[in-house]
C-alpha cells in the first residue's frame, strides 16, 4: 500500500557515533488510486431513479355538453381534506347521504382510503366477476387540501390497480355537505 522512503545515510566519520536522523516520506499515490477506483465503482454500479409518469384522465372543459356517464354502482368519489382526512361517498351524493354510503377516513394502510377502494372493488366483483375494472374513482380536492393529499389519493388508485380515475372540481353542494358532516 503506502511506502516509506528512507534515503541512505552514507559518508559519516569512522568511529564517531551519531544518531542517524532519517526523514520519512509516505507515498500516498496508491491510496489516491484506490479512492478513485472506489468512486468509479460506485458511480458505475449505482442506478439512477427513473421518473415515472402517471396517466391522468381530466374532463374536457372545452365542450360543456360532454359529460361522462358513469354507473352509480361503479363510482366512488373521494374528497381530500386538511389533516390527511378524506371524505368519500358511493354513487351520487344525495342518494349516498340517504343510504348512509359515505364516510370519513385517512390514508393509513390498514383502514384508510385503500381499504375503501378494495371494498368497492370487491362489491363490484360480487355483482359480476371481473367488474372491478368498472370502478370510476373521482378525486375532488377541497380548498383546504394540499398537493400531498391529492398525490396520496392518486397513489391509492395506482396501488389498488384502479384503471379509471379523474380529478374533478368540487361542487358547492359537496363543499356544504363536507362542512356540515365533518365539523
Amino acid at each position: 500500500m503506502a511506502e516509506i522512503n528512507t534515503p541512505n545515510a552514507a559518508g559519516g566519520k569512522a568511529g564517531a557515533r551519531r544518531s542517524k536522523k532519517l526523514s520519512t516520506k509516505v507515498d500516498l499515490t496508491p491510496m489516491v488510486d484506490l479512492g478513485f477506483l472506489l468512486i468509479t465503482f460506485f458511480i458505475f454500479t449505482t442506478t439512477m431513479s427513473e421518473s415515472k409518469a402517471m396517466k391522468l384522465i381530466m374532463p374536457d372543459d372545452s365542450d360543456p355538453k360532454s359529460e361522462s356517464l358513469v354507473a352509480e354502482t361503479g363510482s366512488l368519489t373521494v374528497i381530500p381534506l386538511a389533516d390527511n382526512k378524506v371524505f368519500y361517498y358511493h354513487g351520487q351524493l344525495d342518494q349516498a347521504l340517504k343510504a348512509n354510503a359515505w364516510g370519513v377516513t385517512n390514508y393509513s394502510e390498514i383502514d384508510g382510503l385503500g381499504k375503501i377502494v378494495r371494498n368497492k372493488q370487491a362489491a363490484l366483483d360480487k355483482i359480476k366477476p371481473g367488474n372491478r375494472k368498472e370502478l370510476m374513482l373521482m378525486i375532488k380536492p377541497s380548498p383546504e387540501s394540499n398537493y400531498e393529499s391529492v398525490v396520496n389519493a392518486l397513489d391509492e388508485a395506482m396501488i389498488n390497480d384502479v384503471k379509471r380515475y379523474a380529478i374533478l372540481d368540487i361542487t358547492d353542494k359537496e363543499k356544504e355537505t363536507v362542512t356540515s358532516k365533518i365539523r
